[in-house]
Order: structure tokens, then sequence, then C-alpha cells
């Protein structure tokens, strides 16, 4: 199972999806590319914005800026994340600590 854990600055996905076999997993590959996609495009817009630690089956992010456009991508990819755990709940798991989202913009 894949966990995402989003604190009010710091998001960390790890673990494997196990929905089917390697490079055939959609949830695993769903997974990969909404995190990869929101975290170029934070890097494109501002590359101080973020950190990102990677290692296989591990990805954390470590929010720097808070700003609105970096809120609606986070807020985005979060969204995204959550339509995948609803459609495949024994694959995802997000656990959201402290409040109910990620608002690092003070809202």
């Amino acid at each position: 199972m894949i966990k995402v854990t989003i604190d009010d600055l710091k998001i960390k996905i790890k673990g494997h999806a196990l929905y089917a076999n390697f490079g055939q997993d959609i949830v695993c590959a769903s997974v990969s590319s909404i995190v990869i996609t929101s975290v170029n495009a934070l890097i494109r817009i501002d590359k101080d914005a973020i950190s990102v630690n990677e290692d296989e089956g591990f990805v954390q992010i470590d929010i720097k800026k808070k700003d609105k456009i970096v809120q609606i991508i986070i807020d985005n990819m979060i969204s995204l994340l959550d339509e995948l755990e609803h459609k495949y709940p024994k694959n995802i798991k997000i656990i959201k600590g402290g409040a109910d989202d990620v608002k690092i913009n003070g809202a």
C-alpha cells in the first residue's frame, strides 16, 4: 500500500500500491505521475518553493515558500491523490495530520 502523510509543510509518499505486477501497476503509475508532475511544476515556477528527497518507493516534499500558486498546485496534487484513494482504497491511504488540509497561506 502507498501511504501519503500530509502535514502543514511536509508531504511524504512511501510504499508500493501492489495493485498489479511491477511495470503494470496503474495505481503506482498514477501516483508517480501526479507527484512528479506537481513537483516539476513547483520547481519550474520557483526552484526555492520546495525541497524534495526521494529514494526507491519514497518521496518527501518540504514546502519552503507560502504563496498562492504553491498552494494551488499542492491542493491539486492532494485532490488527485484523494480521488485515487477513493477508487483504490486497498492500494493508497492518505493520512492528514494536524489540520484537515494543507493550508500554507494562513487561510
